[in-house]
């Protein structure tokens, strides 16, 4: 029988990794998933996610893209960027607990830097994007 999609138990297993991070967390306010309006600079939210299937003959799988933000107002990316590799750090080829599905790896995959056109332009955007496979476990 096919498990529940991952995407939701994907979601909080990387709001629970990072959250947990105690070298990111003493770099950024906190990691969200739904950003409250009082969030102080530098924050992260866990963003949007795609999931294609990745099944073989025997098993029901998934890859699932997700996209992850960085956001801060120091002058410049290094501040972004750095809590960017401390984010790929925990993440990268490292193990992930999701409920109801096994991990097989998580990949990082692109990393972009944007500025806010929004003025005054002093908010600097990181972009990461991880691919993370999971399958279903046996029954």
């Amino acid at each position: 029988m096919r498990a529940a999609d991952p995407l939701l138990p994907v979601q909080g297993a990387l709001v629970q990794a990072l959250g947990g991070d105690a070298a990111l967390g003493a770099l950024i306010s906190g990691v969200y998933d739904y950003l409250p309006e009082t969030a102080a600079y530098p924050f992260v939210v866990v963003g949007e996610a795609t999931g294609t299937p990745d099944n073989a003959h025997d098993r029901y799988g998934q890859e699932t893209v997700v996209t992850i933000h960085v956001w801060s107002q120091y002058r410049g990316y290094s501040q972004g960027l750095t809590i960017g590799a401390r984010i790929t750090a925990a993440l990268d080829h490292q193990p992930l607990t999701i409920p109801g599905h096994d991990h097989i790896v998580t990949r990082w995959e692109t990393t972009q830097t944007l500025t806010d056109p929004e003025p005054p332009g002093n908010v600097r955007h990181v972009v990461l994007r991880y691919r993370i496979v999971t399958e279903q476990p046996p029954t």
